[in-house]
């Protein structure tokens, strides 16, 4: 059975420019917007991001932070937040669509409007903490839906699941004293930003499955089953927000792992079952990372398939692993 899935778009994404050579590029999000004028996403409604306002920024955000953004922003030529972390004029655009992009999407599923979205937008967000901008991301749009759904529509318990290659230091900074916050995150490990080890626990509501340089779908998905998934069970959710980064892809040039479009496809369906178990199947999605066009073009293609048609998928990739374990 078809699902009921929205696409948030906007062009500020197209119009936030990086310098020559930046990894988050424009190039990013046309690989991704090709992809959605496939014939195979004809049935998916589209909406316009809306911008996000102040008093939205600031449920995950602190004051200062949201000001010196706001204060910083250029009017021409780039301002450098950090050595990876850069904007331009129309940067801050962005980064509001994007925000703006979680918080309707979080509106929509709730209000019944779709069985889920995703968010095709870029800056990404994950590893924008509390105070700090850094790794491309300015806000984080994750961790701004999660409060903004506890807000808006009382969920109690609101889970963030994170498998870009990269640590989201900046959703578990922001979600790390809050025990209704759940953050689970795959990723490869040492590797920028650091942070991410299984040690770090919150109060009981972080949850690190570090991978190793080299680590592929089985390891992946082991550490989906042992970790991150049992303890999302657990937690019993109210909404279930992906942060959907690609560039755990193998071709992808700012990680070492070695994930297929089929690991995005798996671990997609598997949320989508835990979100159907606790949430009645509200699950929204915010493209974070993914550097590699052809990789992201693939993995975003697939993520999207699978959040269309969850249940058909999912009772054929059932079917698909008895028939391996019997063989």
């Amino acid at each position: 059975m078809a699902m009921t899935t929205l696409v948030y778009t906007h062009r500020s994404s197209l119009r936030h420019e990086t310098p020559p050579g930046h990894p988050e590029r424009v190039d990013r999000i046309k690989a991704v917007y090709s992809v959605l004028e496939s014939p195979h996403f004809a049935g998916v409604v589209r909406r316009e991001a809306p911008r996000a306002i102040e008093q939205q920024l600031l449920m995950a955000h602190s004051p200062e932070h949201v000001q010196k953004i706001m204060a910083v922003a250029p009017e021409s030529g780039f301002e450098y937040i950090d050595a990876d972390t850069v904007m331009s004029a129309h940067t801050l655009e962005a980064a509001l669509r994007a925000v703006g992009a979680a918080t309707a999407a979080v509106d929509a599923v709730f209000r019944g409007e779709a069985d889920n979205a995703f968010c095709a937008m870029r800056p990404p967000g994950h590893h924008a903490e509390q105070n700090r901008a850094m790794g491309f991301c300015f806000f984080n749009q994750a961790a701004v839906a999660a409060y903004h759904a506890r807000q808006r529509y009382d969920a109690e318990r609101v889970a963030v699941v994170d498998f870009d290659v990269h640590h989201g230091n900046g959703t578990q900074d922001i979600f790390w004293a809050d025990p209704n916050m759940f953050y689970g995150s795959t990723h490869q490990m040492p590797l920028y930003p650091g942070s991410g080890a299984v040690s770090e626990t919150g109060v009981g509501n972080i949850f690190n499955a570090p991978l190793r340089a080299g680590d592929g779908g089985v390891e992946f998905r082991e550490a989906m089953n042992s970790i991150i998934l049992p303890a999302l069970d657990s937690f019993a959710p109210d909404l279930v927000i992906i942060s959907a980064g690609f560039d755990a892809h193998v071709r992808d040039p700012l990680g070492s792992l070695e994930l297929t479009e089929e690991d995005f496809a798996w671990a997609t369906l598997r949320l989508m079952e835990l979100a159907d178990s606790h949430a009645r199947g509200r699950v929204v999605s915010v493209l974070e990372g993914g550097y590699d066009l052809q990789g992201l073009a693939g993995s975003a293609g697939v993520h999207l398939h699978a959040l269309m048609h969850g249940e058909t998928l999912a009772a054929a990739l059932d079917q698909a692993e008895e028939d391996e374990d019997e063989s």
